[in-house]
């Protein structure tokens, strides 16, 4: 569907990106070659993506300036062009509004990632922990030691029941290991009442203590709350490995938060790693979307300053050493999220040698000698997920039916032609993006809304605008 109503008419004028178009042009040697030239961007009130060698000219500088106040008037977060310009200057400009359903592409001038259900994330951040039987506290654990110890920081401050412990751990459905009780029966801890009480005993413990009453677990919400989007998400893998001491998860119902540091969250852990210990004391990191961070093996080292050492993540790799992300093909351009694909733990030169029962994301960049790739090696794997090829770089895009868990996919348009033609595109699927040759920018739009409308959901608005900048000199 392609709505011709103008969304934020300041600039929907051909004549408000024709510096912008000439800026991008550059020294126009497609159409002085008679071939149809083709520029694609994007402007926001805060910044821009145009595709150009040298400085800026003054005269587009303005037009994108211009562009940027009126997108900050209209509150509008930035609006994607592309543009096909003739050899004899006949151009046709296409404006793409933002989305509800669409991701933006931060820094690239594709479409960005289609979200087909909504609310979604893509599956490590609602990977559950797994059980650890044999876990038990750290040998530094002691409860005794460490009301003590905050007994004599805390003199004379009032700590909770045992009623009011039982009703927390009832809230939250989980048994609080025995230092955290121990540090509650010292203080209950109430900002409201009294800030100053509680100001003290954080520094008594070390970090902003939360109240009894404010303890949580960091699983739902938090988990969505760190989700990076489907762009980044999709493409990352998480895996546990046996010497873990922190379980590689967005969040979990064992992370009980206790308190932070003004941004970060301090949590005891009841669901350890295999190397780990119950009740060990972990980070989430505010400006991470995955994992935590072992920073002392009890809440007792903690408190006493006692921190663990720093460990270093490794590649995520399952129990056999497979990588579950793997790479194909080299030497060609791959699409934008082929090149984004984040965590590549494994580079294979064939389908085929990358295909194992653990492989979770597969990204298929053009061969170096130009020949396709076919998906069958990968057909029925239980744990493929997520799929980007590059335009081109699939021998048979039908075969992409054969693979019954994919939640994401990322092809070109003609790749996407394929499987809406023949009624093949995966209903697994939560999110989707559609990568362009130079020759399909115009016609992203609409094989977006084709797969938008499978799911029922709200079509993207672009603006269509023909103009003429006259034939190249």
């Amino acid at each position: 569907m392609v709505d011709q109503r103008l969304p934020l008419s300041s600039v929907g004028a051909f004549a408000v990106w024709e510096p912008v178009l000439r800026l991008m042009l550059g020294d126009d040697t497609d159409r002085r070659a008679a071939r149809t030239a083709r520029v694609a961007g994007r402007v926001g009130p805060h910044g821009w993506s145009l595709a150009h060698r040298g400085s800026m000219s003054s005269a587009a500088r303005t037009a994108v300036e211009g562009i940027q106040r009126a997108l900050a008037r209209g509150r509008v977060q930035e609006v994607a062009f592309s543009a096909e310009v003739r050899p004899d200057g006949r151009t046709t400009l296409g404006l793409v509004w933002p989305s509800p359903v669409v991701e933006p592409a931060i820094g690239r001038p594709d479409l960005g990632v289609l979200v087909l259900a909504e609310g979604s994330l893509a599956e490590p951040w609602l990977r559950r922990p797994e059980p650890v039987p044999g876990a038990v506290p750290a040998p530094s654990a002691d409860p005794e030691s460490l009301e003590r110890t905050l007994r004599e920081r805390l003199p004379g401050v009032v700590g909770a029941t045992e009623a009011e412990i039982a009703a927390t751990e009832a809230r939250l459905g989980v048994t609080l290991s025995d230092e955290l009780k121990a540090l509650y029966r010292v203080t209950r801890v109430d900002w409201a009442d009294d800030f100053e009480a509680a100001v003290r005993a954080g520094q008594a413990v070390g970090c902003e203590l939360s109240g009894l009453e404010d303890l949580e677990d960091l699983e739902g919400v938090d988990a969505a709350a760190r989700h990076p989007g489907w762009g980044s998400g999709a493409a990352h893998a998480a895996g546990t490995s046996p010497d873990a001491a922190v379980q590689d998860l967005a969040g979990s119902p064992g992370w009980i938060r206790f308190g932070g540091n003004g941004g970060d969250n301090f949590a005891v852990d009841l669901t350890p790693g295999p190397a780990g210990h119950l009740g060990q004391v972990i980070l989430v990191d505010h400006e991470r979307s995955f994992g935590a961070e072992l920073v002392a093996d009890s809440l007792t080292d903690f408190v006493l300053g006692r921190p663990r050492e720093e460990r270093h993540d490794r590649p995520h790799r399952r129990g056999d050493g497979l990588p579950a992300v793997a790479r194909v093909g080299a030497g060609g351009p791959g699409g934008p999220g082929v090149a984004g694909v984040a965590g590549v733990a494994g580079v294979a030169g064939t389908v085929q040698a990358a295909a194992h029962p653990a492989l979770e994301v597969l990204a298929i960049e053009a061969a170096g000698d130009g020949a396709p790739f076919s998906l069958a090696p990968v057909s029925g794997l239980p744990r493929l997920r997520t799929l980007t090829a590059a335009p081109g770089a699939l021998a048979d895009p039908l075969k992409v039916a054969g693979l019954t868990g994919l939640e994401h996919l990322e092809l070109g348009t003609e790749e996407w032609r394929a499987l809406l033609d023949a009624g093949a595109v995966p209903r697994t699927l939560k999110a989707a993006a559609v990568t362009a040759r130079d020759q399909d920018h115009l016609h992203v739009v609409a094989i977006a809304n084709q797969i938008l409308a499978l799911w029922d959901r709200p079509r993207i608005v672009q603006t269509l605008l023909d103009g003429d900048l006259g034939p190249a000199t």
